[in-house]
């Protein structure tokens, strides 16, 4: 169907001069634009809301009795390989918690395939019933103190897919001394998409290094983990998206700043959420029941779940505009029992009812046998002993610790980071503290932000080899050992981050890594993905890469051994 045509039976609705597809009446809408609630009738015409007053006329007519109607979700930062998902199992699983829209980054992927992994999820949102757009990864590698797989993707590569209609910008610009020191392919980068959107990576970045990061075009920030740190960044002009995903929980710190007067400036983003935490808590819907219950005004709440998210990323604008409930956006509605528990009754999305949709396809996938490593000897996993820099992990934070002790020291683990594209080096070896004092056994994943190379803690040499060897030959996963056995394995075979089976399969098998975790007597609640993020190297202080211990702060590789 033609725009002129589109456009001819929004008005001649809106009119009633020809029936709405579907009347909601007698409802409660809330006005993003006022943050107050409305009553009315809402006439949805080929996935566009056309009308709020009484009076219209629909082909179907459901009547809400007076419940509130809020417009649906958008995750402003999402990495959907972190839900173990593909795109249309990640889609089954968050739109009946109202996420209609994810701005996301396939970095990971991208970090494994190169630029297929970008166009994988470019094809995918071409068939999603969600909106899934997607931000070009900008750092492949996030630097060049690790080994990834998909190689170097310059600002050439990312040109090539810059007008594709589901792209909005460039994702999140992790190398900020690159950023501050005028690197010349940073720079080409954030002038290559000056005039779009460009996304932002600046953990306890402050003073003339933020200002200087802001002025070079960065718009904003989902790394923030202190609440002066997102204050000052919201004073510097960037917009702030609170996070909470199953392992970096930020919202219960930074959910002070958010009131009628910041909402503008403030949005919701999961980052990494994995379907077992999606199932039993929820996705956005969490954070929207956990910023109300601090004390957040449910009308505020909603806005920046939504309108304050699509005006920054421009999806308010145009001929399918997003983030209200207002003639000429269109119809992701979320309907609620109750708006102070964010208690879901319906999802609807582009005007058809979630629950009546037909699942969508998965693009055919080419991320398989990424996994090229072959299992370490045993003295090969051995890192220096005495007194060393052992890294420190507190549970729900991504940034790390540091300390220097000595590796005898109760509560301190081995930990290794395999080279998995087949480099053919051997592992890197360090230490780590917070796993637990009573830990006995080996807990391994492929999962390892953001070249994801193969990442394994223990107690014990022969039992992170156990470990290694049950992911190589599994093409990825995790998997916990103890007594040289396998207690718990969950295959991740595409890209070692993403599996085929349903999201129930795979949260079970989250539900038996866990309980395997409690077993051997690690502490973590999520072990898993607070492991993966040891070999990140731009999340401060001390990170684990395949080439060595990474000071952060420093930005270099220094000596385990601290003598």
């Amino acid at each position: 169907m033609s725009l002129s045509k589109v456009l001819v039976n929004r008005v001649d609705a809106a009119m009633g001069r020809i029936p709405c597809d579907v009347l909601f009446k007698n409802c409660n809408f809330l006005d993003v634009f006022s943050c107050q609630w409305r009553s009315g009738e809402i006439g949805v015409v080929e996935g566009t809301v056309v009308g709020l007053e009484a009076g219209l006329k629909g082909k179907r007519e459901i009547d809400l009795k007076g419940k509130k109607i809020v417009p649906g979700f958008i995750d402003a930062h999402v990495h959907i390989e972190s839900s173990c998902l593909l795109p249309s199992n990640f889609e089954s699983v968050v739109l009946s918690k109202g996420t209609t829209t994810a701005i996301c980054d396939p970095h990971e992927l991208a970090n494994v395939c190169g630029l297929y992994g970008i166009e994988y999820f470019l094809s995918a949102a071409e068939k999603m019933k969600m909106d899934l757009r997607v931000m070009l990864s900008s750092c492949v590698p996030s630097t060049h103190m690790e080994t990834n797989g998909g190689g170097v993707l310059n600002s050439q590569d990312l040109q090539k897919l810059s007008s594709h209609p589901k792209v909005l910008g460039l994702a999140e610009m992790m190398n900020m001394p690159g950023v501050i020191h005028n690197d010349p392919e940073v720079l080409k980068k954030l002038t290559q998409f000056s005039d779009t959107n460009i996304d932002g990576h600046c953990p306890l970045l402050s003073g003339k290094n933020l200002s200087a990061y802001a002025a070079a075009g960065i718009t904003t920030c989902h790394e923030s983990s202190q609440l002066e740190e997102a204050r000052e960044k919201l004073i510097k002009g960037m917009k702030v998206w609170i996070r909470e995903g199953s392992v970096a929980k930020d919202l219960k710190t930074l959910i002070p700043l958010l009131n009628l007067a910041t909402s503008t400036r403030i949005g919701f983003c999961t980052d990494d959420r994995n379907p077992l935490d999606i199932a039993h808590e929820g996705h956005l819907d969490h954070l929207l029941r956990m910023a109300i219950k601090s004390g957040v005004s449910p009308e505020v709440a909603y806005r920046s779940a939504s309108l304050s998210v699509a005006n920054h990323y421009g999806l308010d604008r145009g001929f399918y505009r997003k983030g209200a409930i207002a003639p000429g956006f269109v119809a992701d509605i979320v309907i609620l029992e109750d708006a102070a528990s964010c208690a879901i009754d319906d999802v609807w999305v582009r005007g058809e009812r979630v629950s009546e949709l037909e699942k969508s396809p998965n693009p055919k996938t080419e991320a398989t046998q990424t996994v090229k490593a072959t299992v370490p000897e045993i003295q090969d996993l051995k890192g220096p002993e005495g007194r060393v820099h052992i890294i420190r992990v507190s549970p729900g934070k991504i940034i790390t610790g540091r300390e220097v002790g000595d590796t005898s020291q109760l509560g301190v683990a081995k930990l290794s980071v395999l080279e998995r594209y087949g480099r053919g080096s051997k592992p890197a070896n360090g230490y780590v503290r917070g796993f637990g004092e009573n830990f006995k056994g080996a807990i391994a994943s492929s999962v390892g932000h953001d070249s994801h190379n193969l990442i394994v803690v223990g107690s014990d040499l022969f039992e992170m080899q156990v470990a290694l060897k049950a992911l190589i030959e599994s093409q990825g996963g995790f998997v916990v050992v103890q007594n040289k056995s396998v207690l718990a394995h969950l295959a991740l075979p595409l890209g070692g981050l993403m599996s085929e089976k349903n999201p129930q399969l795979i949260a079970k098998s989250l539900l038996e890594l866990r309980a395997a975790s409690r077993h051997i007597g690690c502490s973590m609640v999520e072990p898993f993905l607070q492991l993966a993020f040891l070999s990140l190297p731009v999340i401060p202080s001390l990170k684990l890469t395949d080439k060595g211990l990474v000071d952060v702060e420093q930005f270099k590789i220094i000596s385990v051994s601290a003598a």
